[in-house]
């Protein structure tokens, strides 16, 4: 058996991914029916595959409100295509995932709190922060739970980054730093531009919901929107974000240029005792330490772990962990106050609010 200083770093990491990605639901219990509300999220076709496959749910079929999302391909075959009155009027439809177009999703989301449904709400909530405070509180007040989709909440690299500062393994965090570029097609970078923050809006958010996760509300939140494209569209396509704490900085670049970007793209923890760096996201994400002394786990100086491969399909982690709030009364990894100083800070990014 191996027992060397690397196997040992692999071994406690995984553990910590295992205990980060909770087990699924009781056998015995009876699986929670849910439907989905639209079809126009960028996520939405993948949210739709892993709700179809994952035995802890009985995919019972989807509204689609509006003409203009997609009802073809692979991922449609068979499905069964639902009215308003049998989603909402439905008791037996417990959990409803809101997958229409963002400017879409609040109102959506709105009716299915009203029906007394669980929420799964595709990112970002929109550009209304009151309406968002306001829908909160009304889950809060039925006794249901929204959760958020922002897609790294669940990453196990990011997770041991995470961990490894809230632990004091890095020293005093006094910096966190993210980015993502990504080339965007003409047509999306229409579509894109429709946001004020473009494209801090539509994938900063990933990122702040990481930095408030570890760091908290910000103190003061700065925006940097700039158009650099010859394309006259007026997307915000080179941005930058900086939210301010008492102690600590958190820095967030996202832009759209970078043909190979998906391989750069990036979290960095940077302490006093050293630095966590997840670099990249996927398909093999990659988590490297450096520190100045042996702490948790991890020796002094760099040491590279690779996580196992992820298990299930994509988003699992997110819907497994509905279903063991819904049958189990499991409390949300992520609370109402986090979601909505996630938000806020967005949008001030973004010259929202």
């Amino acid at each position: 058996m191996d027992t060397g200083p690397s196997s040992l770093r692999r071994r406690a990491f995984c553990s910590l991914a295992g205990a980060l990605l909770a087990p699924p639901l009781r056998a015995a219990a009876k699986p929670v029916r849910v439907a989905v509300l639209g079809t126009g999220h960028a996520h939405a076709l993948a949210k739709i595959r892993t709700l179809r496959k994952l035995p802890e749910f009985e995919f019972v079929g989807i509204y689609r409100p509006d003409a203009d999302e997609p009802n073809q391909g692979e991922v449609f075959q068979d499905v069964r295509w639902l009215s308003s009155d049998e989603v909402l009027n439905d008791p037996t439809i417990e959990f409803v995932a809101v997958e229409s177009r963002v400017q879409r999703n609040l109102q959506y989301a709105r009716r299915c709190i009203a029906a007394d449904k669980y929420v799964h709400l595709d990112k970002a909530p929109g550009e209304d922060l009151n309406g968002l405070r306001s829908l909160l509180n009304e889950s809060i007040r039925r006794r249901r739970v929204i959760q958020m989709g922002y897609q790294w909440r669940y990453h196990p690299a990011m997770q041991a980054a995470i961990e490894a500062a809230r632990k004091g393994w890095l020293g005093r965090v006094y910096l966190f730093r993210a980015t993502i570029d990504k080339p965007i097609p003409p047509d999306d970078r229409r579509e894109l531009a429709k946001f004020r923050g473009g494209m801090m809006f539509e994938l900063g958010c990933h990122l702040i919901d990481r930095a408030v996760d570890l760091l908290g509300k910000p103190q003061k939140v700065t925006g940097i929107l700039r158009h650099e494209s010859p394309l006259d569209d007026g997307l915000a396509d080179n941005t930058l974000a900086i939210l301010e704490y008492e102690r600590a900085l958190a820095e967030i670049r996202v832009s759209a240029f970078q043909p190979h970007g998906d391989q750069y793209r990036e979290i960095e923890i940077l302490g006093t005792n050293g630095r966590a760096v997840v670099q990249p996201f996927s398909p093999a994400a990659r988590l490297t330490l450096d520190l100045g002394e042996p702490a948790g786990p991890y020796k002094a100086g760099v040491q590279t772990v690779e996580p196992p491969p992820a298990a299930g399909p994509s988003y699992a982690p997110d819907f497994l962990e509905m279903a063991r709030v819904i049958r189990e009364g499991e409390k949300p990894s992520h609370s109402p106050e986090h979601d909505l100083n996630t938000h806020e800070a967005l949008l001030q990014a973004c010259h929202v609010v």
